[in-house]
Parts: structure tokens; C-alpha cells; sequence
């Protein structure tokens, strides 16, 4: 199921913010020990190349949409989430807005403070209502 893979590619993105690059065998690592199969690797290993080719366009589109809460001010697991959601509703087609939104708010409840589910699926509505591309 693809919401085990997305947890995963948010602890790579989450850690790559503290430690770049990050380390291939701690991704492998990270996939086997979640028990993902070639599928879900090949989707986060998309999900890592479309925030590195993208992640200066996304970090615009946040500060464009969250004057408060810039990019710079995000909390590193937010930023990482959003980043993942972002991918998914900019760049890929096959997975429902609706799904990414509800999947980013899952995890920011999971991993993230209090008020961040509630903060990430505003945040990406607001985004999606304004019609965004990259």
C-alpha cells in the first residue's frame, strides 16, 4: 500500500534536511525495513528525483502561499510532507488531489505537531484552488 512507501519517502526527505546527501544504504535500509516491494521503492525513489528537480519551484509556491509560515519557517517534518504532496499533485496524474491531501494530513498527524495536519491540507487546498504548476 502506497501510504507505507509514503511515510518512507518522508523519512528520507525529512532526514536529507539535516544530513545531504542522503546515504543510499540508509534508504535501503528504510525500504526493507518497511517492507517495500519494487513498486513502492520505484514511487519513492520518483518522489526524491521530482523534489530534487522541483523542490526550488515548490519552496516558491509555499512562500507564495504561507506569508505567516514561509518555507525557511516550516517545521523540517511539514516541509518534508508538503514536499512529498506537492510532487503528487503537481507532477503526477494518477494519484487523486484528494488522496494526496488526506495522505499529507495523515502523516502530519503521525509524525508532525498538533495543528500541522490541519495546516498542510489548508495549505494544499489553498494551492490546488489557485490552479498551481510547475
Amino acid at each position: 500500500m502506497r501510504t507505507v512507501a509514503r511515510e518512507t519517502v518522508f523519512k528520507i526527505i525529512f532526514a536529507s534536511q539535516f544530513n545531504k546527501p542522503v546515504d543510499d544504504g540508509f534508504k535501503r535500509a528504510l525500504y526493507k525495513n518497511d517492507g517495500l516491494d519494487e513498486k513502492d521503492i520505484t514511487y519513492c525513489e520518483w518522489i526524491l528525483q521530482t523534489v530534487e528537480k522541483h523542490g526550488d519551484d515548490f519552496i516558491r509556491i509555499l512562500d507564495e502561499h504561507s506569508k505567516l509560515f514561509p518555507e525557511s519557517r516550516l517545521f523540517p517534518a511539514d516541509r518534508s510532507i508538503l514536499f512529498i504532496a506537492l510532487s503528487e499533485i503537481l507532477c503526477n496524474s494518477d494519484v487523486p488531489n484528494a488522496v494526496s491531501i488526506n495522505e499529507a494530513a495523515n502523516i502530519a498527524a503521525k509524525y508532525s505537531s498538533e495543528k500541522s495536519a490541519s495546516f498542510v491540507s489548508g495549505l494544499l487546498a489553498e494551492i490546488l484552488r489557485e490552479g498551481i504548476n510547475v
